[in-house]
């Protein structure tokens, strides 16, 4: 029940409730691209295991799957951290919102795209799609404070 005294009030019961990750420009780009370069090996890997086990269409359909990711990805960087110098928050926040928006309508395109015209083999193409995106999971573990992620540096 709301009272006078607390109405409106947002503070968390455990002032560490709320944690923030701050990361500086240099190293924000090297974490982003290094995480298209991690999701670009990972559908290479997914590919060449397909191609061992499957057969080239199913290759093919993982290689796709993996490139939309990636350059999904890629694009999203860019746009996000191609500025020269650091931007204020609030411009950061816009391009990161630009980003994401540009980021899943060219996701689309390209899956459409694919499954238009090309004859693919869906469960690879997806699977590998799948097994990029798990990347920024990791890449997101791996950065979190006190969640037991790897700090390098610190």
């Amino acid at each position: 029940m709301l009272t006078r005294k607390n109405q409106g009030c947002f503070e968390p019961l455990n002032r560490d409730l709320y944690k923030v990750s701050a990361i500086d420009l240099p190293h924000a780009r090297r974490l982003a691209f290094g995480v298209v370069l991690a999701q670009a090996a990972v559908a290479l890997a997914v590919a060449a295991g397909t191609w061992a086990f499957a057969d080239r269409r199913a290759a093919l359909s993982a290689l796709l799957g993996g490139a939309i990711a990636t350059v999904g990805s890629l694009v999203m960087a860019g746009i996000v951290l191609g500025g020269r110098s650091a931007p204020s928050p609030q411009r950061a926040l816009a391009m990161f919102f630009v980003g994401e928006v540009v980021k899943v309508v060219l996701i689309v395109t390209m899956f459409v795209a694919v499954l238009k015209t090309l004859d693919v083999a869906p469960l690879p193409l997806l699977g590998t799609f799948g097994a990029t995106f798990v990347v920024y999971w990791i890449a997101l573990l791996a950065r979190m404070p006190g969640a037991g992620g790897l700090q390098r540096g610190a």
